[in-house]
């Protein structure tokens, strides 16, 4: 069953407010009904694009993001990147089992979340401390997603799979990995988040 994302529900009640505005108006004063559709597609819309389904979590490392791999680089950490389309689900899950250390957001600009002067977006850090080693989710705003709603708070300690946050309107989710993971996934394969992504070596 499809829930909504948590802090987006006023979203979808705006239009839908506006629908009923407009769709009564028409029936008592008859204007002009046309502003009521658009209002109701607008709320379908964002139905589709605020669901937030659940998901059997998977094994390892799992992602923390739907959509398209776009880049895997080593250096001191794994770097996995993941573009979120206008079609992905726009919740993000924690990778690995641990205790949130740091959240802090910095801001900064909103070119494309694809490009690579969106690293100097604005954005949300989140430090991890696991098992196998810190971890950092980075969320990235981009052209049109200007708010990240964070779920989760310093030193809580979050479940493999527990949504930690949303970005509004898509753009992209860094994760940093110790190198003893091993990347199960490829550069263009498109991913779901709470799915495996890294097996521990």
């Amino acid at each position: 069953m499809n829930m909504i994302a948590k802090g987006t529900i006023h979203l979808i009640l705006m239009p839908f407010i506006l629908g009923v505005i407009f769709m009564l108006s028409f029936f008592y004063l008859r204007v002009m009904i046309f502003p009521a559709i658009i209002f109701f597609i607008i709320t379908v819309f964002f139905l589709f694009f605020f669901r937030d389904p659940e998901r059997k979590t998977g094994k390892g490392v799992v992602a923390p993001a739907d959509g398209k791999i776009m880049r895997i680089e080593e250096n001191d950490s794994i770097k996995v990147s993941t573009f979120m389309n206008l079609h992905n689900v726009h919740v993000n899950r924690a990778p690995f089992d641990g205790k949130i250390t740091s959240i802090k957001h910095i801001f900064g600009r909103h070119v494309p979340a694809y490009k690579k002067e969106s690293d100097s977006n604005e954005k949300v850090v989140i430090l991890m401390d696991t098992e196998i080693g810190r971890i950092k989710i980075v969320q990235i705003a981009g052209i049109f997603a200007r708010r990240i709603v964070p779920y989760i708070k310093k030193d809580e300690v979050v479940k493999k799979g527990q949504r930690v946050g949303i970005i509004r309107f898509g753009s992209r989710v860094d994760l940093y990995l110790p190198k003893n993971i091993e990347i199960t996934v490829k550069k263009g394969e498109n991913v779901l988040a709470g799915k495996t992504i890294g097996m521990i070596k």
